[in-house]
């Protein structure tokens, strides 16, 4: 990533909680301790079903008296819905802030400029009141900030940022093998901890209960994790089906689609070889396993 570029991820909705229960109905929701989430440090985490499959996945960041749910736009309203269905009598506001800020990328390096940066993921400093962070799931993706509109554009010329085509930001992100784009699609069709959520610091198995945590624990503890979420790549044809084979052996299922393809894929498979190339309709495909996957 280009130290002097930035990406406005337009496609990106800021909820933002607060009240006097804030702390203890977001630990009961999600994935990840929200102990961790304070001026200096944010955090990745997931909303699951109670079966433990995959909802909405979102960054949380510290805020004044409340929290930021950085989360993709096109699941911002549905998020929002489910909050506020699980509120109940709790002492919670949630408020849609994404008419008033906006998420900007930048590159690691950039952030490793700023006064007080430090170099680990979710490190959060502030820049003019508005938070900057590294992002916590890979350091690869380049730091965050969530800033007021009103001061977007000054605040990018001070810190001589150019704004650059956000594809090349969401192109990253799929080699580097995270989704960011159309994870709607993923919807009750693949467990969190499918998705790679314990490797991009998503899921903290020393936390108490949450929705979901039954089936999660039991996943890991059982070893019984077979299928993940990986990028694939088209190496020709059109993808139109869902399911990718190997010598007519089913090793996985497309789950999102678009520019960016990410499937679930059975890797413990016999017939399951990352040297291969698999079929998938007319589609001939290749399964991309991030370096970080061990």
């Amino acid at each position: 990533m280009n130290k002097k570029k930035v990406y406005i991820l337009e496609d990106r909705g800021i909820l933002f909680v607060q009240g006097k229960d804030t702390k203890e109905f977001l630990q009961n929701l999600i994935t990840n301790d929200i102990e961790k989430v304070n001026e200096t440090n944010s955090c990745f985490a997931s909303l699951l079903t109670p079966q433990g499959k995959y909802l909405f996945d979102f960054l949380i960041i510290k805020h004044k008296n409340g929290y930021f749910l950085d989360c993709e736009k096109l699941q911002l309203d549905n998020l929002f819905n489910q909050l506020d269905l699980y509120k109940l009598r709790s002492k919670v506001e949630i408020l849609n802030l994404t008419n008033e800020f906006v998420v900007a990328s930048l590159s690691y390096e950039k952030f490793l400029e700023f006064d007080g940066a430090k170099d680990f993921p979710g490190h959060t400093i502030k820049y003019r009141e508005d938070p900057v962070f590294l992002d916590p799931r890979k350091k690869e993706l380049g730091a965050r900030i969530i800033i007021n509109l009103e001061k977007l554009y000054l605040s990018l010329k001070k810190l001589e940022l150019s704004s650059s085509d956000i594809n090349e930001y969401y192109k990253s992100s799929y080699e580097i093998g995270i989704p960011q784009k159309n994870t709607d699609q993923l919807k009750n069709k693949i467990f969190g901890i499918e998705c790679n959520f314990e490797e991009l610091n998503g899921i903290d198995f020393k936390k108490g209960c949450y929705v979901g945590q039954e089936n999660t624990a039991r996943i890991k503890l059982k070893n019984k994790l077979s299928k993940r979420l990986f990028p694939i790549k088209i190496i020709r044809g059109e993808l139109k089906d869902e399911t990718i084979k190997y010598n007519n052996v089913e090793i996985g299922k497309v789950l999102i689609k678009n520019k960016f393809p990410f499937a679930s894929i059975k890797y413990l498979n016999e017939n399951f070889n990352k040297k291969n190339e698999f079929n998938c309709g007319d589609a001939i495909i290749k399964v991309i396993i991030p370096n970080w996957i061990k």
